[in-house]
């Protein structure tokens, strides 16, 4: 009742209302197809400063801060958990010289940038300036997966964003430690000295911290159960105790830690790699809703032109110098290059460290130490809008998407894979088939179809198959088990929707029935491996059948009884498997397991734009 007598909404409120709101926000996006970073930026303006509902010093208080802090550690932990140098391949060279060249050179042009064009002084400019070395990879990883890249520019973005995010922060405290020798009187050398240990005791705290989980989870010291709450509460002593030795260290030490475990080979390293990645989606939810609605239109009014001006240099000025001179002599294609140099957007670390420091130049007397929160907040919001709805028009432009549609990877090689792929490659479906059988792949190699001989569950499979091109998973081996461990371990990664196996034999008993939680899909009306290779052997063949106003549906089931509906194609050419399929209707096309021509009765008055494919 005292929310309601005072307009305030009472913290657990608050922090539900943030967590409704956020991943609300990103179910919206994800159903209408907009980035959905735009709309948690959005949301969070729209419930904070437009219709006052919420603001977060008012109803969360001092806890604001913390929590944002804590997000942004989980956050760049469970990026450091996606690093895994294997997958680094012909994108190392590229990754190393953004790092070591690219942060101290993004450093230097983004002072100059601010001292030019946004006017501010030299002290304001070098703090704000290291600060603008990050990428922001709470926004960078869901637009890479939005965009679906090619791999190397993906890996390039990414790497970058999540190892130079914790440099950024170190680089403001560098700069600010200098501006307190400039302004206080303090010693250079002890500056820089407190700011050396900070930096080395950080990273061996990482470092340290990451080796003992691994060593406690491959011995067996920690049950399967309580792993991820140890790994979770480690993660936030590691953060706490480097940022009371050097403040802002914590994102390194936790960086390291997460880059150690994604690298120690660690049995469970799936599960606790999905549990982070599920972490992470409510905490950038929140923290984005957060900042947004934190925002203050009086401040913003405050800034001049030269603030349009900064934003601009910093996007086609600052940010391409910088990696263009970084990439100089490595073998990346410049069409990569393009694409890296004119993609840099900003995300939560850079509102949060650059609002702590302005409050800090503030209070020793810098006056452009306020302006840095506002101008932090256009730069990601700017940012943020721009990549959002271009990275990925941008990068089908250069050539770089893994792929113009989603397409289908077929597990298993046989006469059913082979005239399945056959009939997606005629209908401009991207298709894979993949086994670990050599002779089983000799059909679709002499049809020509792309292939990939090993194991889809290996580190090879993993690193060379860009999983990213594919939508759909099919298991259409002769073994059952090994068809439902490799639904279910994709499951997660494609959505349980889109994985599909064919029906396992005796799967109606009740002994030999598996929970719903294990294996993919039915298809082709529940037929088993055995049975659809028999059909093809018999002669049947997959046929894509157009439907028209007059040639609906129905039309085609009455005309084609014995035909095994395997999936059907929208008007744009996007397959979808069945039983997962909706209806097809007019502009639609049925692809579908048929008898040979003269075993079946069709009505050759109608136009059917039917045409065998095997």
């Amino acid at each position: 009742m005292a929310a309601e007598a005072t307009g305030t909404l009472d913290p657990v409120s608050a922090i539900a209302l943030v967590g409704l709101v956020g991943v609300g926000a990103q179910w919206l996006a994800w159903r209408l197809r907009v980035p959905g970073i735009v709309l948690m930026l959005l949301a969070g303006v729209l419930i904070g400063p437009v219709l006052g509902i919420f603001d977060p010093v008012r109803d969360i208080g001092p806890l604001t801060t913390p929590m944002i802090s804590i997000a942004v550690a989980v956050i760049l932990f469970e990026g450091g958990m996606t690093l895994n140098f294997h997958a680094l391949n012909d994108a190392a060279k590229g990754v190393w010289r953004l790092v070591v060249i690219g942060a101290p050179l993004g450093w230097l042009m983004s002072t100059l940038t601010l001292h030019y064009v946004a006017g501010l002084d030299w002290q304001t400019s070098a703090v704000f300036g290291g600060i603008m070395i990050v990428t922001g990879p709470t926004v960078i990883a869901p637009l890479l997966r939005q965009a679906r890249l090619a791999r190397r520019p993906a890996t390039l973005l990414q790497w970058e964003a999540i190892v130079n995010d914790p440099l950024g922060a170190l680089a403001a405290v560098l700069a600010f430690s200098v501006v307190m020798v400039l302004n206080q009187g303090e010693t250079l050398s002890a500056a820089l000295t407190d700011l050396g240990i900070g930096i080395v005791f950080s990273g061996l705290l990482g470092g340290l911290a990451g080796l003992g989980v691994a060593r406690a989870f491959r011995r067996a010291y920690v049950p399967e159960y309580m792993k991820v709450p140890v790994l979770f509460v480690l993660l936030l002593a590691v953060f706490a105790l480097s940022d009371r030795v050097l403040h802002e260290s914590g994102l390194l030490a936790v960086t390291v830690m997460g880059i150690v475990i994604a690298n120690a080979n660690l049995p469970s390293y799936e599960e606790l790699r999905r549990f982070k990645e599920h972490a992470t989606i409510l905490l950038v939810s929140g923290v984005f809703i957060l900042l947004a609605a934190s925002l203050d239109f009086a401040t913003l009014a405050k800034l001049n032109w030269r603030a349009g001006l900064f934003i601009a240099a910093t996007i086609l000025i600052a940010r391409p110098v910088t990696v263009f001179l970084s990439l100089i002599g490595t073998d990346i294609p410049m069409k990569e290059r393009v694409l890296v140099a004119f993609t840099g957007p900003r995300g939560v670390v850079l509102v949060a460290v650059a609002g702590l420091f302005g409050e800090r130049l503030a209070a020793i007397g810098v006056s452009d130490g306020a302006s840095l929160g506002p101008l932090a907040f256009v730069l990601v919001a700017v940012t943020v809008v721009l990549h959002g709805f271009t990275l990925a028009p941008f990068a089908r432009w250069l050539g770089l998407t893994a792929s113009g549609k989603p397409g289908v990877l077929i597990v298993g090689g046989s006469r059913f894979s082979t005239g399945f792929a056959e009939a997606l490659r005629d209908a401009e479906v991207p298709v894979r088939i993949t086994d670990t059988n050599l002779y089983h792949l000799r059909r679709a190699r002499s049809a020509g179809l792309p292939l990939y001989f090993g194991d889809v569950l290996s580190e090879s499979a993993e690193h060379r198959l860009h999983m990213v091109e594919y939508g759909t998973v099919v298991a259409v081996t002769e073994n059952d088990a090994y068809n439902t461990l490799v639904t279910t371990d994709l499951a997660p990664e494609f959505g349980r929707d889109q994985v599909y196996q064919v029906t396992r034999y005796k799967s109606e008993t009740a002994r030999h029935a598996l929970p719903v939680t294990l294996g993919g899909r039915n298809f082709a009306d529940g037929k088993t491996y055995g049975e659809l290779e028999t059909l093809m052997q018999e002669g049947w063949g997959f046929r894509t059948t157009g439907l028209t106003a007059e040639f609906g549906f129905e039309t085609w089931q009455t005309q084609h009884p014995d035909a095994l509906r395997v999936g059907v194609l929208t008007p744009e050419g996007l397959f979808h498997m069945s039983p997962g399929a909706p209806k097809a209707s007019e502009g639609w096309s049925i692809l579908s397991l048929a008898p040979p021509k003269g075993q079946e009765t069709i009505d050759k008055t109608v136009p059917l734009a039917e045409f065998p494919v095997s």
